[in-house]
């Protein structure tokens, strides 16, 4: 006889489901859903396979000596502190020197604004959940950050993106989008942004367009998120003013120390006007009580004791010369139909394919033929860009990127016979978020 539960229901037969809990999930979790090209990505960091995918920083760039003594100074001096609870709001000392940092960028700030996050990502996240509510409306470029994507999907937002060119998003498409959606009544929570070395795009928002952005949201009502960890790895000259340097009040402004000195140690901030800052400190503290002591305090005994400064031009040097090695490769071996962007800064270029390839399609036999990249439709909330893919030069050596190029290259030119003498059939609709996961973000 089967055993029925109190309100009258007989349980699901066991093992009848992959998940027995399906039914159980929050409606914004339906969504969460691991893309298939994560196992793709398992079997390409395997090391005879070169990886034009990740955006890993080279740490061993780092004088790793160096911070292994000042990590044992730390707990041999510190420890009680260090391996203590903390403020949720972050070390009051790091605080201040996070100004500093900013102040590279133009940007005057008290210690008393800035909420210290693990990674910008968490930012990012405590940023969305204080401001969205399910259907609400993010502008965000097309192509954007795919961690970003996944954190607006999660709180059910509603993501409209708006266009750019090779010098960042178009102040017209941004104007006119929000003109439209505020005519047809949605509601519209803020621009997310990443003007500086476009994760993925590799594009800088220019002076003058800065400036157009600025002044059409302030008209509008709409708050800026301005997501810059690359931002003081610049090719060329000095770092570009930021946004936050040019309104304080209309703009949350997002960094990190993964691209600077290393994502292991997981810290970031966010600096936010005052009412925004007190509902961030309160989501951290909700999130995750406090995060780590051990860690802010290891990068503030890094900021307060070593080059810094230095370190980031010997970083800025050696993405450089990758960066060049990826684009001459992409001049000498790739296809006249294919395009790319050009990037003063930062990790990634991103390539345009030929009418009629799928990025998407193509990773499977790149893969097989020994390179990897990210495609297009991870970087779009409804699984557009098709034809286009991120690369990325931060992580290999420059002549593993070349002969990545020459094997990538062999692929597009076989997939190129294979579209004029099939056609075009072979391109997929790709719906949804496609998230590769963080070593890829």
């Amino acid at each position: 006889m089967t055993e029925e539960l109190d309100h009258g229901q007989t349980p699901a037969t066991q093992g009848s489901r992959i998940d027995a809990y399906v039914d159980r999930y929050a409606a914004r979790a339906t969504g969460m859903v691991a893309s298939e090209i994560r196992a793709l990505f398992a079997v390409a960091s395997r090391p005879e396979v070169v990886s034009l995918a990740g955006g890993m920083p080279y740490v061993t760039a780092l004088p790793l000596d160096m911070v292994g003594e000042l990590v044992s100074d730390l707990v041999t001096r510190r420890g009680p502190v260090a391996l203590q609870y903390g403020s949720g709001q972050g070390d009051p000392h790091l605080r201040e020197q996070i100004c500093d940092v900013m102040r590279l960028e133009g940007i005057q700030a008290g210690g008393d604004d800035v909420v210290v996050t693990v990674g910008s990502q968490q930012a990012l996240d405590l940023i969305t959940r204080i401001f969205i509510d399910p259907g609400d409306v993010v502008l965000a470029e097309g192509p954007s950050y795919v961690g970003a994507l996944g954190t607006f999907a999660a709180y059910q937002a509603k993501v409209v993106h708006i266009a750019m060119d090779d010098q960042g998003i178009l102040p017209e498409s941004l104007a006119q989008t929000i003109y439209a959606l505020e005519t047809a009544g949605a509601p519209i929570k803020f621009l997310y942004t990443i003007p500086t070395f476009h994760n993925p795009g590799g594009v800088t928002l220019n002076l003058a367009r800065r400036q157009q952005v600025l002044d059409i949201c302030q008209r509008a009502g709409v708050l800026i998120i301005e997501d810059n960890p690359y931002g003081l790895l610049g090719f060329d000259g000095e770092p570009m003013r930021a946004l936050r340097a040019d309104n304080p009040d209309g703009v949350v402004y997002l960094g990190s120390f993964s691209k600077t000195l290393a994502p292991g140690f997981r810290v970031g901030w966010a600096l936010a006007p005052h009412a925004i800052r007190d509902k961030l400190v309160l989501a951290m503290e909700s999130a995750v009580l406090s995060h780590s002591s051990f860690t802010q305090l290891a990068v503030g005994q890094y900021l307060a004791t070593q080059p810094w400064r230095e370190q980031i031009k010997t970083f800025r040097e050696l993405y450089r010369e990758r960066r060049d090695a990826l684009l001459d490769a992409l001049e000498a071996l790739m296809p006249p139909e294919v395009t790319w962007t050009r990037p003063a800064g930062g990790f990634f270029v991103w390539a345009t394919l030929p009418e009629g390839l799928d990025s998407k399609a193509i990773l499977p036999r790149a893969v097989a033929e020994r390179v990897a990249f990210v495609p297009g439709t991870g970087f779009f909330s409804d699984g557009s860009g098709a034809r286009h893919m991120r690369l990325s030069y931060c992580y290999p050596e420059p002549d593993r990127i070349r002969e990545g190029v020459r094997r990538l290259a062999g692929v597009i030119e076989q997939e190129m016979q294979l579209r004029d003498t099939f056609g075009t059939s072979s391109v997929r609709d790709h719906q949804g978020v496609d998230t590769p996961g963080p070593d890829l973000a």
